[in-house]
């Protein structure tokens, strides 16, 4: 998306922000085009079909609820001239966003994960349920997806070894309650300021889901050490621990061809999970 075009929609739909300096910033995110307004808002244009307002009611209800900051909603802007979409202001959060080796040696950053998905888990589903799309659910409903990665990954991963690792994986139960979960703990959407967790952002996810979900930055983020660290913060079963790792799977499979020519960070994102995942 055009800095110009967010700049023409930004000032006929809120004049009050026309004159404050506007720039694109993370141009390798995949979901929306976020430009930095100001010193202190973003203003974010999905790529997709979203609900924005239901992102910004997800904004709401997490914001304040731990200690580590998530953006406020601000604004909801309407479709216009060369944007099709609904968009939304939020706050702009401080930090340096994290990546897959950043932080994989830091216990500290460890720590902060298990206490922001403990503050997360606190948050009450209010008789919500999982809404039955994307994962969080049944891992076996991800089998028609995982069998699209495997045949676009031939010739970029080992997929023989990955099938077998998916048939295992797949099978594991679910034997714990639904908690509220953020839904997509990758590098990409934490914030770090020095050792530091100093913010989480795409906070739209937000609701119930296997307690497992939230579990997937063990693998994306840490190396083996640090992961144990992690998982003694976060007081997880041993089932519940290993559909982690499946659905950190499930997520980095999609990652490696999806984007293996168009955004390099994500497939990188992506291998350097699975080899985790498989061992490292």
């Amino acid at each position: 998306m055009r800095t110009e075009t967010a700049h023409a929609l930004l000032a006929a739909q809120f004049p009050q922000w026309r004159d404050l300096p506007l720039a694109r910033v993370g141009v390798h995110g995949t979901v929306n085009a976020v430009f930095r307004l100001g010193d202190g808002l973003t203003a974010r244009f999905p790529l997709q079909d979203q609900d924005v307002e239901a992102e910004a009611a997800a904004a709401r209800e997490l914001f304040g609820a731990t200690r580590f900051r998530t953006p406020e909603p601000v604004a909801l802007g309407v479709p216009g001239p060369g944007f099709p979409r609904p968009w939304s202001v939020q706050t702009w959060l401080p930090g340096t966003v994290t990546s897959e080796n950043s932080h994989q040696q830091n216990q500290a950053f460890g720590y902060d994960m298990a206490e922001f998905i403990h503050g997360v888990r606190t948050l009450d589903p209010a008789g919500r349920t999982f809404r039955g799309q994307g994962r969080g659910g049944d891992l076996p409903a991800h089998d028609a997806y995982l069998e699209s990665c495997f045949r676009a990954g031939e010739g970029l991963l080992d997929v023989p070894a990955l099938r077998r690792l998916w048939a295992e994986l797949r099978e594991l139960p679910r034997e714990s309650p639904e908690v509220m979960c953020h839904g997509d703990l990758i590098p990409g959407n934490l914030l770090s300021d020095g050792d530091h967790l100093a913010g989480v952002l795409d906070v739209g996810g937000l609701g119930p889901a296997d307690p497992a979900l939230d579990l997937i930055c063990a693998w994306h983020l840490f190396d083996r050490a640090t992961r144990e660290a992690f998982r003694s913060a976060v007081t997880c079963t041993d089932l519940d621990w290993e559909r982690g790792r499946a659905w950190a799977f499930q997520q980095a499979m999609g990652l490696v061809w999806y984007y293996d020519r168009t955004n390099p960070p994500m497939a990188r994102l992506g291998r350097s999970t699975l080899r985790r995942i498989t061992g490292g």
